[in-house]
């Protein structure tokens, strides 16, 4: 097949999923797209991924350089302060209790850190994408989970560093201390280019925003930064999210993002069907017993971060809870940490994120009722 058939093909059968999940199923079409991925993997029927995950790859780019615009450096150092405390809570219980219950249940250490690290962090890119289709940008608990997903972003790199150490290449402090400074690096550019450089050109940037060619420019800083990110070990969620908050102050913010969007649009679909044929199921799940326990810890893991950590940060009981149902999906980290297991771990590790990521969605959609019920429930206690 050449490659203008399969791509169009491709965006065809997209868009019919994506039609079959929103209208007749009435389920998010990033739901249908991860199944169908999932499908393909399993069967065999898509040998060659490359275009997919590049495509995916600028996808989640652009997903999070348009979420880095609704932030200022001021407003991301006030929240870094505020979401310290709960972002010690997740990864005590994520990857602490977690990896204590895996070896409690008899595997070693390795095996248990490493269910550690895939139980370990939200996926950004589900809920944030979820966030915005349900229009819960504004709610309260938004920027707290937004805060909580980056840090977590942050930490994950960390985590990585570990397992590869764990499984046979040595690893040493001045490894962390490392990636401290790679982070410490790539923020302290994105806040010099938005304070100096592009404070002193936005005469020349007014003057190209109208350019046909000022989509390319955009595109260019937020697909570079990113990365330039995955260039030092990092994520390309953290630099296309610093190269958002770079522009985020400039006087073309809303033409950059009128710009931007439909781009965003066309490309993000790419990387949940990716997700899914990252996904390996082609031996039986080993240890389902253990499997069925990760799932249930992992999904009290999150509300109990939503809820106490959402207390601490200065949300209210009901939004705080409201918040750790919205918390539940786990992906692309998780996929990055299934990549270094092999065999019936990676079996494993494949089954837990897809049932997660389904879940996940799942107790996002329920979230605001849940939380409409538990306020009535108050008001007559109350009453």
């Amino acid at each position: 097949m050449n490659m203008p058939l399969a791509i169009g093909l491709i965006f065809l059968v997209l868009f019919i999923t994506a039609l079959i999940g929103i209208k007749i199923l009435r389920i998010p079409d990033i739901v249908i797209y991860i199944i169908l991925g999932a499908g393909i993997g399993f069967f065999g029927y898509f040998p060659d991924t490359k275009v997919i995950e590049v495509a995916g790859e600028i996808g989640l780019i652009l997903l999070f350089f348009l979420l880095g615009m609704k932030f200022s450096v001021r407003e991301l150092r006030k929240n870094g302060n505020k979401v310290l405390k709960p972002g010690l809570l997740d990864v005590l219980l994520g990857v602490g209790v977690t990896t204590a219950i895996a070896y409690i249940a008899g595997q070693n250490l390795f095996v248990s850190l490493f269910i550690g690290g895939i139980v370990y962090a939200t996926s950004s890119s589900i809920t944030v994408k979820l966030l915005e289709s349900k229009n819960r940008l504004e709610d309260k608990d938004s920027k707290y989970m937004l805060s909580l997903l980056i840090f977590e972003d942050l930490v994950a790199p960390i985590l990585v560093t570990v397992l590869i150490g764990l499984s046979g290449e040595s690893f040493s402090f001045v490894d962390f201390l490392l990636i401290f400074l790679k982070v410490a690096l790539l923020a302290g550019i994105a806040i010099w280019m938005s304070r100096i450089v592009l404070h002193k050109a936005q005469h020349w940037m007014k003057k190209v925003a109208n350019e046909d060619s000022f989509l390319i420019l955009v595109l260019g800083v937020a697909i570079t930064y990113g990365g330039f990110a995955v260039f030092l070990g990092l994520s390309e969620v953290i630099g296309a999210f610093l190269a958002g908050i770079m522009l985020a102050g400039t006087v073309v913010k809303d033409k950059v993002e009128e710009v931007v969007f439909p781009v965003r649009n066309l490309f993000l679909p790419f990387f949940f069907l990716n997700f899914g044929l990252s996904l390996e199921f082609k031996e039986d799940v080993p240890s389902l017993g253990l499997l069925g326990i990760i799932v249930l810890w992992s999904i009290i893991h999150k509300l109990a971060v939503g809820y106490f950590g959402g207390q601490w940060y200065g949300l209210s009981k009901t939004d705080s809870l409201k918040s750790g149902f919205s918390l539940a999906s786990r992906g692309e980290f998780s996929v990055i940490i299934a990549g270094l297991a092999t065999g019936g771990l990676k079996v494993f590790a494949g089954a837990y994120i897809l049932i997660a990521a389904l879940i996940g969605m799942l107790l996002f959609q329920l979230a605001p009722r849940l939380q409409s019920w538990l306020t009535k429930k108050q008001q007559e206690r109350q009453a």
